[in-house]
């Protein structure tokens, strides 16, 4: 009988073990001096946070994710919402609802990750302009093993944005957002389509290089690979929106 209950002890050792291991914790944390409606977008059906939510400045809320989800998370700025959560926002808006179940209208900073399986399955994590810039974003892994390192945008890229790619704010005058060139002139140099839709074929512009010099660890544009995907297995993730420059 002892060596059965020994037996048990262990396997609920592992059994707990591995639900350890089975979840990631997603910590959601509004450091801007105004409301971020964060939108999320899941590539399966286990959506998170209900699809959207407001943060107040100072605010944070922690979502858990399943082993195998992948998805986005990206800023949205200037929205109202009514009681049944109808609305728009000047920028990431979702289809006019608080609850988004579909990406966010570009320009915006975008994190996108996808969850590792197993115990050492690695989670690959980025953040994202390909689609434009709205909100200075931050993504920092908390515990985990590997090349675990930060990834993000903390430079007010819409500081330098060009005139070109300028998205204004009605309610303010101030620039809300910068667009990507692929938005704003869409053609195939810089959407990296065509005759431009191979890695050798699409390289950097004058414009995806004000983004990469503003934001080095993100993604400028289609095929920046090598320098803004980042791995780490076994972690949770803080997203912070407006995080401190170091």
């Amino acid at each position: 009988m002892a060596n059965f209950s020994s037996a048990l002890i262990l396997l609920f050792v592992f059994i707990t073990s591995s639900i350890a291991v089975s979840a990631t914790v997603f910590t959601l944390q509004n450091s801007c001096p105004y409301t971020i409606w964060p939108g999320i977008l899941s590539g399966n059906s286990n959506t998170l946070g209900d699809g959207g939510f407001p943060l107040t400045p100072g605010a944070s809320k922690q979502l858990t994710a399943p082993q195998g989800w992948s998805g986005r998370f990206w800023p949205r700025t200037g929205c109202s919402f009514d009681s049944s959560g109808n609305g728009n926002c000047v920028t990431g808006d979702c289809g006019g609802v608080l609850k988004c179940i579909g990406g966010g209208v570009p320009p915006t900073t975008l994190a996108e990750f996808t969850v590792g399986t197993g115990v050492s399955g690695k989670d690959f994590y980025d953040v994202s302009l390909v689609d434009g810039y709205n909100v200075e974003m931050g993504i920092k892994p908390q515990g985990g093993s590997g090349d675990c390192k930060y990834a993000g945008c903390v430079a007010d890229v819409n500081a330098v944005c060009p005139n070109e790619l300028r998205i204004m704010d009605p309610k303010t005058g101030t620039v809300a957002a910068c667009k990507s060139a692929c938005a704003a002139f869409n053609s195939p140099e810089f959407c990296c389509t065509g005759a431009h839709a191979t890695p050798q074929t699409c390289s950097p512009t004058r414009y995806s290089a004000v983004f990469k010099n503003a934001c080095p660890s993100a993604y400028s544009y289609a095929y920046d690979d090598a320098t803004s995907t980042f791995t780490c297995a076994g972690a949770n993730y803080l997203i912070t929106f407006c995080p401190t420059r170091s």
